[in-house]
This record gives C-alpha cells, sequence and structure tokens, in this order.
C-alpha cells in the first residue's frame, strides 16, 4: 500500500508540473510562425510543427525535471522519457490540425471544431474562443494525464 501512496504522490505533483508547462509552451514558447504554419499540409507546416513540438517537449520535460530534482521524486528515467514521448507524438499529431479535424468529424464533433472558425466570403476574426482550439486543448489535457500516469509507473 505504501508503494501505490508513493506513485500517487508522484502523479499528484506530475500531472500539474505538465499542465502548468503545457500552457506556458503553448502560448508563450511557441512562436507566432509556428503557430500559424504548424497546419499546412506540406513541408513547412510538418517543420514548423516539429519544431514547436521540440521546445514544447523541451519545456514540458524541463519542468517535470525540476520537480523531480527539487523534491527527489522517484522517477524512472525511463517512464520519465515515455511520458515525454507519448506527449510529445500526441502533441504532434493534433498540431497538424487535419488529424484532428478528422477525429471531430468521426465522432460526431465537427461542428463544434468549426464553431468560431472565419468563413469564408465574410470578415470574420479568428480568436482563441473557437470549437478547434478548445478540442486541440482538451485532447492535449487528455495525453498529459496518460504522460503523467506513465511517468508515475
Amino acid at each position: 500500500m505504501a508503494l501505490n501512496l508513493v506513485a500517487a504522490l508522484v502523479f499528484a505533483v506530475v500531472l500539474p508540473t505538465l499542465l502548468v508547462a503545457h500552457n506556458v509552451a503553448d502560448h508563450w514558447v511557441q512562436t507566432s510562425h509556428q503557430a500559424a504554419t504548424k497546419g499546412i499540409p506540406d513541408w513547412s507546416g510538418r517543420w514548423a510543427c516539429f519544431k514547436h513540438v521540440a521546445s514544447y517537449t523541451a519545456t514540458t520535460a524541463g519542468a517535470v525535471g525540476v520537480v523531480w530534482a527539487v523534491l527527489d521524486l522517484p522517477i524512472h528515467p525511463a517512464a520519465f522519457v515515455a511520458g515525454q514521448l507519448v506527449s510529445a507524438v500526441t502533441h504532434y499529431w493534433a498540431d497538424r490540425r487535419h488529424t484532428l479535424a478528422r477525429l471531430a468529424e468521426i465522432t460526431g464533433n465537427g461542428g463544434f471544431y468549426r464553431l468560431g472558425a472565419p468563413r469564408t466570403g465574410h470578415d470574420d476574426n479568428p480568436s482563441l474562443g473557437t470549437g478547434a482550439y478548445v478540442l486541440d486543448q482538451s485532447w492535449h489535457w487528455l495525453w498529459l494525464f496518460a504522460a503523467a500516469l506513465i511517468t508515475t509507473l
């Protein structure tokens, strides 16, 4: 039972660390160019997304590394790497945009995904208040939960 308590405490520290690092990396570390380009369906889009995910992963790994060291957490290095890998791969997948848009269509959430998006032929202003943004962020949170659990094991 004591081991389960230790694992629960590690999880309870790692998950909010990942969530905070995620918000910083996705909104402060990511460049405007990366944000605007990462969904383009060519090599420039793939390269922009790769650079974003590299800086994103450096941010999340750095944050978890700090709490790991400062709090002397019993995290196995392989679990740390596996958690970061899950976070990075799923983040890249979603941030290519067409992938998450397709998943939204398959799950019946296509309309919500398009909510608030600029309409062709209209003077709409793009904003962070879109269905695509909300689904993107909730997807990332899901996989950060998984990454925290993997890091804990």
